[in-house]
């Protein structure tokens, strides 16, 4: 019931749909991470750098590893309680790490928590790690719905379909196709997602190594720096900053996580438009309720939701990717209670994959409604037609074929007249063409289904 109180759709209404997102942006998410990066760093400069010298022992590396692997709820509330009295998150996290080191073989070394740091070398790395985490998740859900759309084209690959361009009926394709161009724009997107580097900073209050530099003159700290984020971390350094992170790295996360965004709206919409057309029907759920005043309405509501979910995601995202690339100076805080919003950001674009994977499992295709519809629409053979005949040396064939076609439907024997009256064509041709019909008339598109299918193989 605690949902029902909840401020926010993502912990409320859609919870089931940002469950795994908890872990990583919630506010024990955030904390838990800077517990890790705190303890990686005592990690490298005692065992790594040794700069304790020989008051450091390996066996260490148990005790710092268990504080990080027992975190929990209950570990995340006593640094909430040290917070009231610190009023300074990062610090309340030293304090507790001290804590915990106190009465262990690391009780002397205590001192070394938060060694150079300052609160942004924590947080930078957190939050970085944070969406490396959340990518992962996206990508995982991505790939889910990609599955959706390939089994779906790939079923569906040689049944001719009506497009259309401008709304009005246009050159036919296949159902399979369509699906194609969509799986294809998400696939491209998803490499594109997964091949951003994460990157973050550990160079201290302004970015120079100041205080690091003081107390160890003869350390290489630039790229004892670098060693850190990439062996420690895993992710890749920025060596020029200022106190913060420049987030160029996160700006291209969510500027290509706003083009999924803008795809997977794309296809929302058409999936809604192809359903009010009759070409794919809902599958009926016992007790599901489509409207409170017409009981026989089946809505496709998944697609609407996952519409303007993603809507949100791209507000948001759009705001995010260029406000996190601005700092006054050396630094300001604004980037700080922004970032904390990234749940939300994951959070919607997570409603909104999971929609349209719900909305794809609940329709199917209705080949009679798009036989149907090709063959009421012979004038969707305007284009071969006046196309063979510029070969075969016809005049005016675009604007002979016009004056026969446009804006007006037309019959079998209409068609049949028209190319018995060609001058220029022989029987043959002619026969030719009257066996066109717009349920042959798709091209490659069969032939491009499985031209996907073979490239993404490689």
């Amino acid at each position: 019931m605690e949902s029902i109180t909840a401020l926010s759709v993502l912990d409320g209404r859609y919870k089931r749909s940002t469950t795994e997102l908890r872990d990583i942006y919630s506010e024990f998410g955030l904390i838990k991470y800077r517990v890790k990066v705190e303890i990686e760093w005592l990690k490298f400069i005692l065992g790594g750098l040794k700069l304790a010298g020989d008051s450091w022992d390996e066996k260490m590396v148990d005790v710092l590893d268990n504080i990080v692997a027992r975190f929990d709820v209950d570990a995340a509330s006593r640094i909430k309680d040290i917070e009231k009295t610190t009023n300074h998150d990062v610090k309340a996290v030293e304090y507790y790490i001290k804590e915990k080191l106190s009465g262990t073989s690391m009780a002397s070394l205590s001192e070394w928590t938060h060694f150079a740091c300052t609160s942004d070398d924590i947080n930078n790395t957190a939050y970085a790690l944070m969406v490396k985490d959340g990518r992962d998740i996206v990508i995982k859900s991505l790939d889910s719905l990609l599955a959706k759309i390939e089994k779906m084209a790939l079923e569906s690959k040689a049944v001719p379909m009506m497009s259309r361009t401008h709304g009005q009926p246009a050159t036919p394709t296949t159902a399979g196709k369509e699906l194609v161009n969509f799986a294809w724009r998400l696939r491209e997107g998803r490499w594109n997602l997964a091949g951003i580097t994460v990157q973050g900073k550990m160079n201290g209050a302004t970015g120079n190594f100041n205080a690091h530099s003081f107390a160890f003159p003869d350390v290489d700290w630039i790229n004892a720096s670098r060693h850190f984020i990439e062996n420690y971390l895993g992710i890749e350094p920025i060596i020029f900053t200022t106190q913060i992170n420049p987030n160029g790295y996160l700006s291209r996360i969510l500027h290509s996580m706003i083009r999924i965004s803008s795809i997977l709206t794309d296809l929302d919409r058409d999936m809604w438009g192809y359903i009010s057309l009759g070409y794919f029907k809902q599958k009926v759920r016992e007790g599901e309720v489509g409207s409170s005043t017409m009981p026989h309405k089946v809505n496709p509501i998944d697609f609407e939701n996952s519409e303007g979910n993603l809507g949100v995601a791209i507000s948001l995202m759009e705001h995010m990717s260029v406000k996190l690339l601005n700092s006054r100076f050396q630094r300001d805080l604004t980037d700080s209670t922004v970032l904390r919003n990234l749940g939300a950001v994951f959070g919607y674009l997570m409603i909104g994959i999971k929609s349209s994977i719900r909305g794809l499992d609940k329709v199917e295709l209705d080949e009679g409604a798009l036989r149907k519809d090709l063959e009421e629409n012979l004038e969707l053979l305007a284009e071969p037609i006046q196309t063979y005949m510029r070969i075969c040396g016809e005049e005016n064939p675009y604007e002979k074929m016009k004056e026969l076609t446009r804006g007006r439907k037309i019959t079998k024997e209409d068609l049949a007249a028209f190319i018995d009256g060609l001058e220029k064509l022989t029987e043959e041709e002619k026969i030719r063409m009257k066996q066109l019909t717009p349920l042959t008339y798709t091209g490659f598109a069969e032939q491009l289904v499985d031209e996907y299918f073979a490239s993404i193989k490689h």
